[in-house]
């Protein structure tokens, strides 16, 4: 049996106004941007996407299931200007055919960086998802599904989550097949704690989805949903799981709804029940971790990630541009906890907002074809625009904060 194990990605981030060497004011955000983004991504992805993925659940009476991860940068959000997809979202968590899974607060690379505010963040965001949608996450994965021994370790040692999400790289299968649950090494373990399970993504046919449906020149294309439940049932035989994990985006923003996006979903399930009856399924990550059992170890010595093609950190770090704003952004943690501590209410929260992952990112200075999708995503001229407005920025909040 085959099941079908579905996962969205739902972030946006706040970003920045255009912040000179002038400016001395503590109002570092354009939420007019911002507003403006959320609000079209709304009605392009957020309200009909939902709308579509409950009538889903309600018509196969639960039998199809999703999983989402939110940032809390995007319920934020959502919470300020589209609450009424929240209010979808709500009705689509009391199905009880969804599941919301754990991760960092603001989309950050804090692990990295820092444990302590790693640990912050992540019991933040548990405390927004119970306070918003009335549940706590029993699965977690972490920003742009970074991961490696050292996470499931650590992970593991809080004792919160039976399972972790990550990308399953061919480099470190070897000849393996991502559609089976894995461990980590037992050596990454701290003793007497229980590993967490790991669900590794299966990049290709998540892929044809996220970033090939609407490619003319792809050799599949049009992509169908009876071609694709044929090439999900191929799985029986060589794995018991079919990990699709993408950005929300995918459906009505990145694939626009002209390209067929949203009629590909809405038949999707019931081509991949009906193609092989009574042998292909749906589940949550939680009910993976429930149900199977790890077959081998997933050793990662080295940070893994799901984006561009090597599957690692570069497209938050490695150039001196990040790694330069990456160690200045993390030296002011303590001061800003301090000033917090001692009554500025705002400060911890300016800062946590530029851990966020997207202002490293929009400073990358990679190109082929792996730059043409960071030039898509950020509002930027350049990398080096990114980084002088991001650093103006950090100097206020270091005069700010004293550090």
């Amino acid at each position: 049996m085959t099941a079908v194990c579905f996962y969205f990605q739902v972030h946006q981030p706040y970003r920045l106004r255009q912040y000179s060497v002038f400016d001395s004011d503590h109002f570092y955000f354009d939420n007019e941007a911002n507003a403006a983004i959320l609000r079209k991504v709304a009605d392009k992805c957020y309200r009909p996407a939902t709308k579509r993925i409950l009538d889903l659940v309600r018509r196969h009476e639960g039998r199809f299931r999703v999983s989402y991860s939110f940032s809390g940068t995007v319920l934020d959000q959502l919470e300020a200007w589209a609450p009424d997809v929240i209010d979808q979202l709500r009705q689509l968590n009391e199905t009880g055919a969804c599941e919301f899974i754990g991760e960092t607060s603001h989309h950050s690379l804090s692990f990295l960086f820092s444990k302590n505010e790693f640990n912050d963040q992540i019991a933040v965001q548990e405390d927004r998802l119970k306070r918003i949608f009335g549940v706590t996450p029993t699965v977690f994965r972490n920003t742009e599904l970074i991961y490696n021994n050292e996470l499931a370790g650590h992970i593991s040692w809080l004792g919160k989550h039976k399972a972790v999400l990550c990308e399953g790289v061919d480099r470190l299968l070897g000849a393996r097949s991502p559609n089976f649950p894995y461990s980590p090494p037992p050596r990454s373990i701290p003793q007497g704690c229980t590993p967490v399970k790991l669900l590794l993504k299966n990049y290709r046919l998540s892929d044809d989805i996220a970033f090939r449906f609407s490619d003319r020149n792809w050799a599949d294309w049009p992509l169908s949903a009876e071609k694709f439940a044929r090439w999900v049932n191929q799985i029986n035989g060589n794995g018991f799981l079919c990990n699709l994990f993408m950005d929300y985006e995918t459906i009505g923003e990145h694939q626009w709804a002209e390209t067929g996006i949203f009629e590909f979903f809405d038949a999707m399930p019931e081509k991949i029940f009906d193609v092989n009856p009574g042998h292909n399924s749906f589940l949550t990550p939680s009910q993976v971790a429930d149900i199977h059992h790890p077959v081998g170890e997933y050793d990662v010595d080295r940070p893994i990630s799901w984006a561009d093609t090597e599957r690692d950190i570069t497209a938050w770090l490695g150039n001196p541009l990040q790694d330069n704003a990456a160690a200045e952004l993390y030296k002011l943690e303590e001061p800003v906890k301090r000033r917090h501590a001692a009554g500025d209410e705002h400060v911890l929260e300016d800062w946590r907002k530029l851990t966020t992952s997207d202002h490293l990112y929009y400073m990358c200075t990679k190109y082929w074809a792996d730059g043409d999708v960071h030039k898509y995503f950020s509002p930027y001229e350049s990398p080096y625009d990114a980084y002088i407005n991001f650093m103006n920025v950090l100097d206020n909040l270091r005069s700010r904060v004293g550090g």
